[in-house]
């Protein structure tokens, strides 16, 4: 069974209309989910504490979709 991996991070953006953060050495990696779900309720929960900051952002990254696992090695390996 493939895993459906989620990672959930933010920090502060440059701009609220974009999505460029203003230190990259200070974004916050909340963390690993296992399904969308957790990953949902994680990223819920920091974009409420950080609500009265305009400038911060969380997001889910989809880490399955990084990865082809139909393909016999992903351009991340090929690299290695």
């Amino acid at each position: 069974m493939t895993q459906r991996l989620h990672l959930v991070f933010g920090g502060e953006l440059i701009d609220p209309t974009k999505n460029a953060f203003k230190n990259v050495e200070d974004i916050e990696v909340v963390g690993i989910f296992p399904d969308y779900e957790s990953a949902y309720n994680a990223w819920k929960s920091n974009a409420q504490r950080t609500v009265d900051n305009a400038h911060m952002r969380f997001f889910i990254a989809h880490l399955h979709r990084l990865r082809d696992e139909e393909a016999a090695a992903s351009s991340t390996e090929e690299l290695g």
